[in-house]
């Protein structure tokens, strides 16, 4: 899918042909620019960009105009992945109303392809509003972060049947609504292999095993920029924050010793306009 812009018809399309999907993160240009040229089908600008760019705690805090303001540089950069735009906290939880015109501006401001909302059952109707007023919607269950503390904080859910019932619930009644995809988030392989078998509709995981249709990961977590803690399905690709603090740090001590910059890193200019520029600062 890398030579052409990915759609909602592609994304779809690959489940059907049995074609594992590739979604990461991303919230800036160039990151944006890197998924793109790395040929991944579907980029995220997550509100997880609130503990991975802005330093928060949660995703709570993240704001709309957070949101728009990075999804318009992810924009920049990434002309070819499936760019998908998430509705932070209460952004959509208020009425139909307000989801809808928030989804509108995400997609109008922000420029992204499509949304991303978290609930299931209880916010099927708002899904199926958005869907109708002709904005893609990419539903997620399961671990949801926003509600993280209603669930008992991040952890796996769907551990007894019941709950797991819930969640294969959840994700019928998203697809009944007209989601294109869902994102089944830290739950047990075994479910989300259900679930993915339930729904017609790709299921992307995170923390979900492998038997579902597609992946995705914080590429922050993904790449080892950000230590502050390591979710149990993240794999390390590899570990760049070392990288970039020993260049600091050199950095760091060449300017303080003076061999930074060198004459290789300096302008120079003329040795004639150099003694005329110092006459006429002595005279």
């Amino acid at each position: 899918m890398a030579d052409q812009k990915v759609t909602v018809k592609d994304i779809q399309q690959a489940k059907v042909e049995g074609r594992k999907l590739v979604m990461i993160t991303a919230y800036d240009y160039p990151f944006g620019l890197m998924a793109d040229e790395a040929g991944v089908d579907i980029v995220l600008v997550g509100d997880s960009l609130g503990m991975v760019v802005m330093g928060l705690d949660g995703t709570v805090a993240v704001t709309m105009e957070n949101m728009i303001h990075h999804i318009q540089a992810v924009m920049r950069g990434c002309k070819h992945p499936l760019v998908v735009g998430d509705m932070p906290f209460m952004s959509y939880n208020t009425s139909i109303r307000d989801a809808i015109i928030n989804a509108g501006r995400l997609m109008k401001e922000g420029g992204c392809d499509t949304i991303k909302l978290e609930g299931g059952v209880d916010f099927a109707p708002t899904v199926g509003a958005i869907v109708k007023a002709g904005i893609p919607v990419q539903g997620h269950i399961g671990l949801t972060p926003q509600t993280a503390s209603a669930l008992g904080g991040f952890k796996m859910q769907g551990k007894d049947a019941a709950a797991a019932k819930k969640i294969i619930d959840d994700a019928k009644a998203l697809e009944d609504v007209g989601v294109f995809s869902i994102i089944i988030e830290a739950v047990p392989a075994p479910l989300a292999q259900l679930v993915a078998e339930a729904v017609s509709v790709p299921v992307i995981g995170i923390g979900a095993g492998a038997d579902v249709d597609g992946q995705v990961l914080v590429t922050h977590d993904m790449i080892g920029l950000f230590d502050k803690f390591i979710p149990k399905f993240v794999k390390q690709y590899t570990k760049i924050r070392p990288i970039i603090l020993e260049a600091l740090k050199a950095y760091g001590e060449e300017v303080r010793e003076a061999s930074f910059p060198g004459p290789e890193h300096s302008f120079s200019m003329p040795e004639e306009a150099l003694v005329q520029l110092k006459k006429m600062i002595t005279d």
